[in-house]
């Protein structure tokens, strides 16, 4: 034993909160993705007024509830992580389920679904390499 103590950012036992510090990727790609996917859904808002007819209100409402959901989520990723990864993969299957207002939210929604599962191995991937 060295006698050294570890720092708070360290994780485990010791360190009081545990992977602050070993989740940086995971944070990153979690939060590049939800960054992402809210220029989609602001842009899905026109098309799903112009080209399907939807109703104004309805449209907003989806469109601007899915966005903000990404936003606060990417905002948390810094400091709630564990939330945030399980926040992202239910607005993922809402993305998804807004098909049914605009049907090309299906393809978007499966696309960004799988980014996500991408940005979770992938940064998990790399936070235990490094």
């Amino acid at each position: 034993m060295t006698g050294t103590v570890p720092s708070p950012d360290a994780g485990g036992p010791a360190g009081g909160r545990p992977g602050l510090r070993d989740a940086a990727a995971t944070r990153r790609l979690c939060t590049t993705v939800l960054v992402m996917e809210v220029v989609v859904i602001w842009l899905a808002i026109p098309v799903a007024l112009a080209v399907d007819h939807a109703r104004p209100q309805r449209v907003g409402v989806a469109g601007v509830v899915l966005a903000v959901a990404a936003i606060v989520l990417a905002a948390l990723a810094r400091r709630r992580l564990r939330w945030v990864m399980v926040g992202g993969s239910v607005l993922q299957a809402l993305v998804i389920a807004a098909g049914v207002i605009v049907p090309v939210m299906y393809f978007l929604g499966a696309i960004f679904a799988a980014f996500w599962i991408i940005g979770l191995r992938l940064g998990h991937r790399l936070d235990m390499a490094s």
